[in-house]
């Protein structure tokens, strides 16, 4: 008797979509069922390692090099894979989430890289997740175009050869897909994102002359890097392309990460092509990791930790030493400022500080730097041609010169900005209208002149929890506390609504975002990720 077929994956409450048909075939959920029959029981232990870790950081209030590693760090001999030609310059690449207007932008922005992201720039109802895919799809066969229904302004594609190399960002390890399940189980979203795109495009990718290229976020150690590769490794072979196709860029964007760079690397190292440095998720997971170590952890305004913060400059100027080291290129953190259509004033002071922050990553070292709107791109280009010129990165700038110390990565007591009751009414404001957009389907959104993603609601809540629970004076004299934290929300919450109408009040998602942030503010048990929670409320 033969043995009974695998049970196919089974989509779980989701109303039917516009050629979803297209993207959840029979032979793509099968593959999407066997990653998750054989990688997501590894998934989990990582998980649990996680919270380990976790629990020997608040026990000690440090962090170290690993001992057990120290000969991979020491072995000059190796390097990472050489990059593929699509990805050897890397001088600016944008970010964003993979709606159709956003897929042809990005795609024509004259940027190197896009940056498609089903990650912190998506929030993951289930229409983002299928018809992300489905946009990419239609971008590679070039049967993309689009309409704005507001503007009647159309878009289609450029050349192909003036097109973005696409970069695909896969959800992190923590979330799952609830419309997916295997026996009742959900399939983590990584292995969602990772695996309908990559069936789908690995080889028309190779076709067109690039291949399946990730970026992978919220890495925590080099053993969840080991599972991504091994990864790579099974999913090559399955659909029968050449191994080492794939080309991975880790973000090191977690505090734990910065102390396993090399190894991080090493794991992946013939499909690695990078690390970039993701600022908001640092300093988030920085908070998390430390926020039962005391007051000498604890971060002024978000604002006011600039790039050139001592702990933030060992943390970048480790990343460029150690990719360069390695042959692998350095990418630098974001610009995030939205330009406004009315004030030129406001636009001349942001370039100007975009450009500062440009040529500094430039003249460090970095390979390439992220912005997040089109405009930004030819601020950017200019700082790495400036210091490029024709050259495809400077993967030769070994900055021998850097020498980082383990404490000088968490040595947060070096800046001298404090919390600020403004720091507080600014945090509350983001998040609430951050988490609202969140809810309704929108991972990146344009607040106070900035695209934010859901790092940024991360780095806001946290500084909340972290301020209260450190018993911080603001200059003003008012204690954080609970009870404070709900009237500047409740005082924001009015505004709000004092700004926008009764109306479009009622008719969005205010006080769930309100109540929400609160809760992920207040609660003696922080929440690992806020996205758990506010999944949970996603339509």
């Amino acid at each position: 008797m033969s043995a009974p077929a695998p049970s196919p994956l089974a989509i779980v409450d989701a109303e039917p979509l516009p050629r979803q048909d297209e993207v959840l075939t029979d032979a793509a959920l099968a593959f999407v069922a066997e990653l998750h029959r054989q990688f997501t029981p590894r998934r989990d232990e990582l998980l649990a390692r996680r919270g380990e870790r976790r629990a020997e950081i608040a026990r000690t209030s440090t962090l170290d090099f690993l001992p057990e590693t120290a000969a991979i760090r020491a072995d000059d001999s190796w390097k990472v894979a050489p990059a593929p030609a699509a990805l050897n310059d890397r001088r600016v690449e944008i970010t964003g989430p993979t709606d159709r207007k956003m897929t042809i932008n990005a795609l024509n922005s004259g940027a190197k890289v896009w940056l498609a992201d089903f990650e912190d720039a998506s929030a993951p109802t289930w229409e983002n997740v299928v018809l992300g895919q489905l946009n990419l799809i239609d971008a590679y066969t070039r049967s993309i175009d689009f309409t704005d229904p507001k503007s009647g302004k159309s878009y289609a594609l450029r050349p192909a050869d003036e097109l973005a190399t696409v970069v695909t960002r896969p959800r992190g390890w923590h979330l799952n897909e609830r419309h997916l399940q295997l026996d009742g189980t959900p399939v983590p979203g990584a292995l969602v994102d990772f695996g309908l795109y990559f069936f789908h495009n690995a080889q028309r990718l190779i076709d067109l002359g690039k291949g399946p290229y990730f970026y992978l976020p919220k890495t925590e150690s080099h053993l969840e890097a080991r599972l991504w590769n091994d990864i790579f490794v099974f999913a090559q072979d399955y659909v029968g392309i050449p191994q080492g196709t794939v080309r991975a860029t880790v973000l090191i964007e977690t505090i734990t990460a910065a102390y396993e760079m090399e190894e991080i690397l090493y794991e992946l190292r013939d499909h690695a092509s990078g690390l970039n440095a993701g600022r908001w998720d640092y300093l988030f997971s920085i908070v998390k990791n430390f926020r039962d170590g005391g007051s000498k952890f604890v971060l002024p305004d978000r604002n006011a930790v600039t790039m050139t913060a001592p702990f933030m400059r060992a943390y970048t100027e480790l990343l460029v030493r150690t990719c360069h080291k390695r042959g692998a290129h350095a990418i630098g953190g974001m610009a995030a400022f939205i330009p406004s259509r009315r004030d030129a004033e406001v636009n001349k002071v942001a370039f100007e500080k975009v450009k500062a922050d440009k040529d500094r990553e430039a003249n460090d070292g970095f390979d390439g730097s992220w912005v997040a709107h089109p405009d930004l791109v030819p601020i950017a280009m200019a700082s790495f041609d400036a210091v490029l010129g024709e050259k495809p990165n400077q993967k030769e700038r070994l900055r021998e010169d850097v020498a980082v110390a383990a404490g000088d990565l968490i040595a947060i007591d070096t800046l001298d900005a404090k919390p600020t009751y403004e720091g507080l009414r600014n945090a509350v404001a983001v998040g609430i209208r951050y988490i609202e957009a969140w809810l309704r389907g929108m991972g990146a959104v344009a607040i106070f002149n900035l695209m934010e993603d859901a790092a940024t609601a991360e780095i806001s809540r946290s500084q909340i929890w972290q301020w209260i629970n450190a018993d911080v004076v603001f200059e003003n004299g008012k204690h954080a506390t609970a009870e404070l934290a709900r009237e500047v929300a409740a005082e924001e919450l009015a505004a709000i609504r004092a700004e926008i109408g009764a109306e479009a009040f009622t008719s969005g998602k205010w006080q769930q975002a309100h109540d929400l942030l609160l809760q992920v503010s207040l609660d003696q048990d922080y929440a690992d990720f806020l996205t758990l929670p506010a999944y949970e409320q996603l339509g």
